[in-house]
């Protein structure tokens, strides 16, 4: 049985839930960032900005596990329940999804070196574009989050598959390139692996996408879409 909370009780919980979507929307931001600077040294041939990325990592693995810990102190102290139970378990999953983005940063930042070190294979063209999309979807997925809007987090899984179809169009494009030069192949190759690790950027933001959707309906979408799912 759940211990009614005072009012001073649920006042220090309602403060701290609010500074723990604020130490999210950080972890966000300096994830995001992340990505724009690696689309940008691969755009730019910037050596010292991917390794900028590689060095920044250490700093976003801390934060992981500072939001780890007030999400399991709020947990332990509070024992919240229905919506504030969903926002605190999102928000544990939403931190682990973030820092996965972050390591796809690392490693963007990992083959640009090695492209950089390299022919150049074209003009970058879909792959800023698939940067673009993926730090949008990031941003608009935690603003779903933070402010409970469920038509921003639909239209974040709706942008998904413009970037898979992105993707899909990379491949094909520089596949060509590959069989009509052998020497581009390692070139054409991590551009196709930069392709793919920002697909996988999209798809956490879809996931945090999904959890919001989830905190204020208490469905689980993720693969039944909004009209199937569990509910309260």
């Amino acid at each position: 049985m759940v211990t009614p909370q005072t009012p001073r009780v649920t006042r220090h919980f309602e403060e701290e839930l609010e500074h723990l979507k604020r130490r999210l929307l950080v972890m966000a931001g300096a994830v995001e960032e992340q990505v724009r600077r690696v689309v940008q040294s691969l755009v730019d041939r910037d050596h010292d900005l991917a390794q900028q990325v590689l060095n920044g990592d250490d700093p976003i693995n801390r934060l992981q596990i500072e939001i780890d810990e007030r999400c399991f102190r709020l947990l332990a102290l509070y024992q919240p329940v229905a919506t504030d139970l969903r926002m605190v378990v999102s928000s544990v999953k939403i931190n682990s999804e973030l820092e996965r983005v972050g390591d796809f940063a690392v490693n963007i930042a990992e083959a640009t070196l090695r492209y950089l070190d390299q022919p150049a294979v074209k003009p970058l063209i879909d792959i800023p574009r698939m940067g673009d999309i993926a730090q949008k979807m990031l941003r608009d997925s935690l603003n779903a989050f933070v402010t409970q809007d469920v038509a921003l987090a639909q239209e974040v899984l709706e942008r998904d598959d413009a970037l898979d179809r992105l993707k899909d169009q990379v491949f094909r494009e520089l596949l060509s390139f590959m069989l009509a030069n052998s020497r581009l192949t390692e070139s054409a190759l991590d551009l196709i692996l930069t392709s793919r690790h920002l697909e996988r950027v999209g798809d956490h933001a879809t996931n945090i996408a999904e959890e919001a959707i989830f905190i204020v309906s208490g469905r689980d979408v993720r693969h039944h879409g909004l009209d199937g799912g569990a509910t309260e």
